[in-house]
């Protein structure tokens, strides 16, 4: 692991990480700008994306910080069978199960006060809820990925996967709310 804390080995590390994930935003943008008059039309979808891929990165980053943690305390071994995985990952998708139909009833109730409901409270929170447990299970397969492969490459997963983790999920955000919105509504 990257043990020299210089400006210098921390640029080298994270800029290739960094102008790729640039990269990664971008094409996210241009997703997003494609399904413009889907999201201008349902005012409760439109409410949903920000907070659906913020939450969705928000949780592949608290994954993050306790596989680093883990990491650094050489309790992380990257087995299928670890319990600090498999613990982590549960609690993710546990979290996500409670925290997205709040979001859509919440995205629902806002367009409703605000912009008038297109949409069912049913529907919104529907689509938060398929959405969110999508995207918590790719936030988990990401952040393992992302985390052993800062260990392989022996880069400190504290600079490394948190910045990956979020952008990948702002990215996976957009594509699996509109996929699960066509599939839904």
């Amino acid at each position: 692991m990257q043990t020299e804390w210089t400006i210098r080995a921390i640029s080298r590390a994270m800029l290739p990480v960094l102008l790729v994930l640039t990269l990664v935003e971008i094409g996210s943008g241009l997703v997003l700008s494609s399904f413009e008059a889907e999201l201008l039309r349902s005012p409760s979808l439109l409410v949903l994306v920000p907070v659906t891929i913020g939450t969705a990165g928000n949780l592949g980053s608290i994954l993050a910080a306790r596989l680093s943690t883990a990491f650094h305390l050489g309790t992380l071994s990257f087995e299928p069978t670890d319990d600090t995985l498999l613990g982590n990952a549960a609690a993710t998708v546990g979290l996500a199960g409670t925290v997205f139909p709040l979001i859509g009833l919440g995205a629902w109730a806002l367009a409703a006060l605000t912009a008038g409901a297109t949409l069912s409270a049913l529907t919104v929170v529907t689509v938060a809820v398929a959405s969110g447990l999508i995207l918590a299970v790719l936030a988990v397969a990401v952040t393992f990925v992302a985390t052993y492969t800062a260990y392989r490459f022996e880069l400190d997963p504290d600079d490394v996967v948190i910045p990956v983790v979020t952008n990948v999920c702002d990215v996976l955000g957009v594509l699996v709310l509109f996929g699960v919105v066509v599939w839904l509504v």
